[in-house]
């Protein structure tokens, strides 16, 4: 099939490249007054709290108020009055359960509050710059140690001249190299460590450890 192209097409704004794109950003509260209506105004830190209880209450977990990506593509209707009327038939106990559910968890932290002094802030500034730095980055021991556990042998750390050689430590007589397991997937530069690698990665509640011998 031959197409006919209007050789003035190609000088419109949309298909010239060389123009420059222009960008804008539109913010959530105005997307919500043009497509819901007025904005509900709550008291300054209120939404930060309530988003936290709501995090370990786990109030809109699906399970709760259902997979909210997949209802909104199955809704019938044109606006927002019309996708109220239907989550709650739907759903009709939904929004009273997640509630519920944020609710206890905002009581729980009313009652930590005034337990809450200067000095246990202050321990909490320590623990986070303090120690959880230091043991973010220094954490070869632990793992040393663990899997010198497992194999019920003895560990130490590397000395400076070991470590010039890529040498973090050592299993029983083994000579260890701890890397992260992005060492093993990106391209990394020719390096030659005569060592066992152990890889880790990073959790939010810890590391994970994999190794091969």
């Amino acid at each position: 099939m031959i197409l006919n192209i209007n050789k003035d097409l190609l000088n419109t704004p949309i298909l010239n490249h060389n123009l420059k794109v222009d960008m804008i950003k539109i913010k959530n509260d105005e997307i919500i007054e043009d497509t819901v209506g007025d904005l509900i105004n709550f008291p300054k830190y209120s939404t930060q709290l309530i988003n936290l209880a709501n995090q370990n209450a786990q109030g809109t977990r699906p399970r709760v108020v259902g997979q909210m990506t997949e209802l909104i593509k199955e809704f019938p209707g044109n606006n927002y009055e019309e996708w109220v009327k239907w989550y709650k038939a739907k759903y009709p106990y939904a929004i009273s359960e997640a509630t519920k559910k944020i609710y206890e968890m905002v009581n729980n932290f009313r009652e930590l509050i005034n337990k809450i002094d200067e000095q246990l802030v202050q321990l909490w500034v320590e623990d986070l710059v303090l120690t959880k730095t230091y043991t973010g980055l220094r954490f070869q021991k632990s793992i040393l140690k663990r899997i010198a556990s497992i194999k019920r042998t003895a560990y130490r750390l590397a000395n400076p001249e070991e470590e010039s050689k890529g040498i973090d430590g050592f299993i029983g007589n083994i000579p260890i190299s701890i890397k992260p397991i992005t060492y093993n997937t990106k391209d990394m530069l020719p390096e030659s460590i005569h060592a066992k690698i152990i890889y880790y990665e990073k959790k939010k509640d810890g590391i994970t450890v994999s190794y091969d011998f």
